[in-house]
């Protein structure tokens, strides 16, 4: 199962849930994004050339980053570009997010691992904007 989180016409989160399956290679990020996303699924015996990537000058513009919950239930709360909230998600086990667009807010609702993947190199906090959170009260939380 795949989300797509939209806001204003921009993709703000893909969600890929752990239960996803498909055959073969998908990509689930249009060929733009400078953080890609695939999912593959092969058979025994299938092989995959050698090969090495080509250094090639790219400009990242804006910081996408791929969390992959290994253990634990995380709420992931989204805002759009402006920041104003527009609502919540909760991942558990083997679930992946993409955030690509806007901001977002978390909490962690069972003791949490993930890995989290995103470009480089890090600036620290000189590359965010801090916001306040909405209150609890306020929350929309799909499933």
């Amino acid at each position: 199962m795949v989300e797509e989180i939209s806001s204003e016409g921009r993709l703000l989160a893909l969600i890929i849930r752990s239960n996803f399956d498909c055959k073969g290679l998908h990509f689930f990020t249009p060929d733009q994004f400078s953080q890609q996303l695939a999912y593959m699924h092969h058979p025994v015996g299938k092989t995959i050339a050698p090969h090495r990537h080509v250094a090639l000058p790219r400009s990242v513009e804006l910081t996408q980053e791929v969390l992959i919950i290994r253990k634990g239930v995380l709420r992931v709360d989204l805002y759009r570009t402006d920041q104003t909230y527009l609502e919540s998600r909760v991942l558990k086990s083997g679930d992946v997010i993409l955030l690509a667009h806007g901001g977002h807010g978390f909490e962690v609702l069972e003791e949490l691992e993930m890995i989290e993947v995103k470009q480089g190199p890090y600036l620290g906090e000189e590359e965010k904007i801090r916001f306040p959170s909405i209150s609890k009260d306020q929350l929309k939380v799909l499933s």
